[in-house]
């Protein structure tokens, strides 16, 4: 499954460099280069990203992934998705933060209060 943080980070790295390599991508997101194909051929399949050929001096041939107008609204809505999800992450971390602060300070007060009691 495709989940919109790879969706997310896929469409964003297209976007700023059509031209980059399935084993790059794989690179950037650390996965293996064929989660990375099965990824880009997702979103070819729902029309989000079109692939075209270009000539490179280094590879003869090689792709340029482009994102289609709806590429475009989708990458909109997936940023918004993302964002919300992180936030929501966040939120949930500084909690969990603030109570392992809180049971750190108690922990300190009760052993100075048996060191010194």
């Amino acid at each position: 499954m495709l989940t919109d943080e790879y969706r997310y980070k896929i469409l964003k790295l297209v976007e700023l460099r059509p031209e980059i390599t399935q084993r790059e991508l794989a690179e950037v997101l650390g996965i293996s280069l064929g989660k990375a194909n099965f990824c880009l051929q997702a979103l070819m399949a729902v029309g989000v990203l079109k692939v075209s050929n270009f000539r490179n001096s280094k590879n003869k041939l090689a792709y340029m992934y482009l994102l289609t107008p709806k590429g475009v609204e989708e990458k909109a809505k997936v940023t918004v998705r993302f964002l919300r999800n992180k936030m929501h992450e966040y939120e949930l971390l500084k909690l969990e933060i603030d109570a392992l602060v809180n049971e750190v300070a108690q922990s300190n007060q009760k052993n100075l209060i048996d060191n010194n009691g």
